[in-house]
């Protein structure tokens, strides 16, 4: 249940992970108790309004604007997902990768490598892939088409009516469409909405060899005019059903050997590499994350869990050299630190020794 006590303290738990020492959350947890109460008893009598957004403009390279929740609005949205992403976790195509559990770019990317396969008849048949994005997906997001994708499972109004005023709370040059980069909410709420061109690729244009991750997607056919009819009619079917199309100038077809470019990576049919963009991206969040350990903003946690993650993602290429060189100095700034993780493995191993 939504406004259960329960649900609400395992959303202020999964808010506050990795946050711990930002100044944000120090502060809620001040008066944690009487937090947690104020946000059960405005969600149980509907009068929960969230705070405005703050928003910041990123850039890298290409420019986006981001806007952040306040921690307390962080904990409703985990709040609110705790409920209803089982409802529709069930529904969602297995090829759909982004912002679920058990997914995320390194399965994206093992799949891809076995629908290459696949096709290719292991590398010794001509394959094309057409590689697509949706044009300012997050913008144009219609929030009655939502809603209405929504309200087929979600039958409790008091439900509908929070996820109404979350999506209000994001401002826009159009009225009842966008979702803020930056929220979990919004991150589910995509691949709900995007669910209805998964559905539409797979049992109407049964593409197998489909695979999408937030607004990027892929497919891979031997038949370039096959890919061809595909992109006509996806388009068609986005703008009559979701109000969006596909970018004209991001997506393209190519040949499986050119090389294709796909979550950070440029796969080729032997080999894979980073791309420049993303290394450069990885090198300033590292610089960044650094800083604010150097504030005591972050604990040394973060460090290792943001290292571990790029680390586990950069295997799926030919980077050994290249971890080599960004990681040998950071043993100097933290050969003596230990994470959590570290720890617990060193005690689960000393059991076991036992």
């Amino acid at each position: 249940m939504l406004c259960s006590k329960d649900n609400i303290y395992l959303a202020y738990k999964k808010a506050r992970k990795h946050k711990t020492l930002k100044s944000c959350v120090i502060e809620f947890e001040n008066n944690l108790k009487e937090n947690l109460s104020q946000l059960q008893r405005e969600l149980e009598s509907e009068s929960y309004m969230p705070r405005p957004l703050e928003t910041f403009i990123l850039r890298d390279p290409k420019t986006r604007v981001i806007s952040k929740s306040n921690f307390r609005d962080r904990v409703v949205h985990h709040a609110l997902c705790n409920i209803i992403e089982p409802i529709f976790e069930k529904l969602f195509i297995y090829d759909s990768f982004a912002n679920r559990l058990g997914k995320g770019t390194q399965k994206a990317i093992e799949r891809f490598e076995n629908f290459k396969r696949e096709i290719t008849k292991n590398n010794t048949k001509r394959a094309y892939v057409l590689k697509a994005d949706i044009k300012h997906y997050f913008e144009n997001v219609d929030h009655n088409i939502l809603v209405k994708l929504l309200e087929r499972k979600i039958k409790d109004q008091k439900l509908i009516h929070l996820i109404k005023i979350i999506l209000n709370n994001h401002q826009t040059r159009h009225l009842d469409k966008g979702m803020p980069l930056g929220n979990l909410t919004s991150q589910f709420f995509a691949n709900i909405y995007l669910h209805e061109l998964d559905w539409f690729v797979k049992h109407q244009l049964k593409a197998r060899h489909y695979i999408r991750y937030v607004d990027d997607f892929v497919i891979i056919e031997t038949n370039i005019k096959t890919l061809e009819d595909h992109m006509l009619r996806i388009n068609a079917f986005l703008r009559e059903n979701l109000l969006l199309e596909i970018h004209p100038e991001k997506s393209k077809f190519q040949l499986l050997t050119q090389g294709i470019r796909f979550l950070g990576l440029r796969i080729y049919l032997h080999h894979r590499l980073l791309t420049k963009m993303n290394i450069r991206k990885f090198k300033k969040r590292l610089t960044k994350i650094c800083e604010q350990y150097e504030n005591n903003e972050i604990g040394y946690d973060a460090i290792y869990d943001f290292i571990e993650g790029w680390v586990a993602y950069s295997k799926n290429a030919n980077t050994y050299n290249l971890r080599n060189r960004l990681f040998h100095p950071l043993e100097y700034t933290f050969g003596n630190e230990i994470s959590t993780k570290e720890y617990n493995r060193y005690l689960k191993g000393s059991r076991h020794s036992l």
